[in-house]
């Protein structure tokens, strides 16, 4: 799950989420962003370049943003989402081990580092003229507000979104981990169980069910926000609340035989070990069928059950946004997968032209994993940055080597300061677990996090839960 390239956050006096555009008045009906968005601090719209625009604020655009000579395109970022996440630490928050500011990066701070050839647009992209090469954009703050804007180039970076794989009650019921609000929706959950079951009328089997938190889902995710519940509970719950936090019991689900299936089974059983030791229920080759407001109805090797709940976290897999699926249905013909965009080696969407595509929206050879769009978006940079003043630059793309992934390894923590890592060494993978592993994984967390400024965010936070414990606050 992790190697993967991380940003900088900042401070809290420093975060400023932009919720206006910085443009003048917008024409709503047909718009050449390249021409129009723009204040007064960018340079003029240059007729002598191509308009790039990049869909997402996501591993791959991002990391395009970080790598592309700006000078040679008229840039447009669009995104819904004003900030980049830091999604490895996105568990953490979740328990108030680290802040969530910490791990967000207003993308305008990015884009202003990267010179005034770019354009920051907050807005959702709802369709696309793949004949005009124009793009209909719905704006964030004003669904009813649609705009039009050109494009020479485009990049399709919107990742993904949960999967609830259709199953019935989730969205009513469960919390998903995929986006900043989602940590604190679960905090809250998480805290509103507690408060409940502490009344002294609450009855023994209500208390219980209150404070059972179900993981659904064996992925990393899944994994390391159980370890760092794991870890509230001991650390600081027993403290806080003693009379309750031995009633408190957590629970993960998994439709596979065993948890972390991409990593080396000398890692899945020292984590099954672990998980055992710390009275970490793992039930394994369970596959739930349905979600209510206090049970899930499961089945464990055919054999159906109900399990009362108090919190669920639904962490069991991601699906392409919409507008993988718009796209799509332009060239039906060719992009015949429902799970995303067909890709080739090139990232090119199959069956479009000047259209390319990376992360988690695409459907390829490599699994969704962020590395995986960090690399994309940095081999694609050189490519656009090599082809930035070619007509024929999307056809003579083939002409460069194809993307080719290179693994950097996997970690994960999984409570109790321990962490597994499976890291390529020359041609083979060698394992690490324990502390060790941990502080390796904490290490090379500030390391992709790339700044100092943002490294001593994420320090502070974890020296702060060393001295004064968490803080499950939520406003």
């Amino acid at each position: 799950m992790f190697a993967k390239t991380g940003l900088r956050v900042l401070r809290a006096h420093n975060m400023r989420v932009f919720r206006t555009y910085a443009t003048p008045a917008i024409d709503k009906t047909l718009l050449d962003a390249s021409k129009t968005l723009h204040d007064a601090s960018k340079k003029p719209y240059d007729a002598n370049k191509k308009t790039l625009v990049l869909l997402g604020t996501g591993w791959g655009t991002t990391t395009i943003l970080k790598n592309l000579d700006t000078h040679n395109f008229n840039v447009v970022v669009v995104s819904p989402r004003n900030y980049f996440l830091f999604t490895p630490l996105l568990p953490s928050c979740t328990v108030g081990t680290t802040e969530s500011r910490s791990i967000m990066e207003p993308i305008r701070h990015i884009v202003g580092r990267r010179g005034k050839d770019m354009r920051f647009i907050e807005a959702e992209c709802t369709d696309i003229d793949v004949a005009t090469k124009q793009l209909t954009l719905t704006r964030t703050l004003d669904p009813t507000a649609h705009t039009h804007i050109k494009y020479d180039h485009l990049v399709v970076g919107v990742g993904g979104t949960y999967n609830t794989f259709g199953t019935p009650g989730v969205e009513q019921h469960a919390c998903f981990l995929k986006e900043i609000n989602d940590a604190s929706k679960i905090r809250r959950r998480l805290k509103d169980a507690i408060e409940k079951a502490s009344f002294g009328d609450v009855a023994p089997e209500e208390r219980d069910r209150l404070l059972h938190v179900v993981v659904v889902g064996g992925g990393p995710t899944g994994v390391e926000f159980a370890g760092e519940m794991h870890d509230l509970v001991t650390e600081d719950l027993a403290k806080w609340v003693p009379s309750l936090s031995r009633h408190i019991k957590i629970t993960l689900v998994e439709a596979l035989p065993n948890v972390l299936p991409s990593f080396d089974k000398r890692l899945v059983k020292y984590t099954e070990y672990m998980f055992a030791k710390n009275g970490i229920q793992l039930r394994t080759n369970t596959r739930v069928h349905s979600v209510g407001d206090r049970t899930l109805r499961v089945s464990t090797n055919g054999v159906e059950s109900d399990v009362p709940y108090g919190t669920i976290v639904w962490a069991a897999g991601i699906r392409a946004r919409q507008f993988a699926h718009t796209l799509r249905a332009k060239v039906p013909d060719v992009q015949t997968s429902a799970r995303g965009l067909i890709i080739d080696d090139y990232l090119r969407v199959q069956g479009t032209q000047d259209i390319w595509a990376l992360g988690d929206c695409t459907v390829s050879k490599n699994a969704p994993l962020a590395q995986v769009a960090s690399q994309q978006g940095k081999w694609l940079a050189r490519r656009l940055n090599a082809l930035a003043h070619d007509a024929d630059a999307f056809q003579k793309i083939q002409t460069h080597k194809p993307f080719i992934y290179a693994s950097n390894g996997s970690l994960a923590y999984i409570g109790s300061e321990r962490a597994i890592a499976e890291l390529p060494w020359f041609n083979k993978q060698i394992t690490l677990n324990g502390p060790f592993a941990s502080v390796f994984w904490k290490a090379y967390c500030l390391w992709e996090l790339s700044s100092v400024r943002s490294s001593l965010s994420v320090a502070t936070d974890w020296a702060k839960r060393a001295l004064f414990g968490r803080t499950m606050s939520v406003d």
